[in-house]
């Protein structure tokens, strides 16, 4: 596992967004990778567990660095596919942030130490205000407010740069692309 993350070579900046299940992400991911005319890459743990589901297999801890390299492979493909925004429906905090809350506070070393050394350019917390989606694999709708505290907490505890996004769909595309044209700007 790389310790740098991609998003920061070749002068393409990252943008992930984070948050709890069924609070937008990918729709968000994909809405300003179209604004922006740039790639985004999707939830790889999704990919991997909807995979899992089909071969009656639910997840472990045993799964969680496998699903730490997907998203890492999946971010390296698209990298050369972006124009000057890497939008990531998820990364590896958000791995490490689910590992912890799934297995009792489990999380592999080399997360942590991606936790730690890693950057990306902005975060985008995702609030629990839009309506559960239920789908086979999001299961603690009763935990939403719980777990955006957690990646709340895991943020500010790691010094990263966020912002939150709350709000109907268009509320939060719009904010979202204030933020973006806002980084945009400052890293020209």
């Amino acid at each position: 596992m790389e310790k740098k993350h991609l998003g920061n070579e070749d002068n393409i900046l990252k943008v992930v967004l984070f948050g709890p299940e069924s609070t937008g992400k990918s729709t968000l991911a994909q809405q300003l990778a179209l604004h922006y005319k740039t790639v985004f890459v999707p939830e790889y743990s999704r990919i991997y567990a909807e995979k899992q589901l089909l071969c009656g297999k639910t997840l472990t801890r045993e799964d969680v660095m496998a699903i730490a390299d997907g998203q890492l492979k999946l971010e390296s493909e698209l990298l050369p596919k972006a124009n000057k925004i890497l939008f990531c429906d998820t990364d590896l905090l958000e791995t490490k942030v689910y590992s912890e809350m799934y297995y009792d506070g489990y999380c592999p070393p080399q997360l942590e130490d991606f936790a730690v050394t890693t950057t990306c350019d902005l975060y985008l917390l995702t609030n629990v205000d839009l309506p559960w989606e239920a789908d086979a694999i999001r299961d603690k709708p009763d935990r939403r407010e719980e777990q955006f505290l957690k990646f709340e907490t895991t943020l500010k505890t790691y010094g990263k740069p966020y912002k939150l996004i709350t709000g109907n769909e268009t509320i939060r595309l719009r904010n979202a692309i204030r933020y973006v044209d806002e980084l945009l700007k400052n890293h020209p």
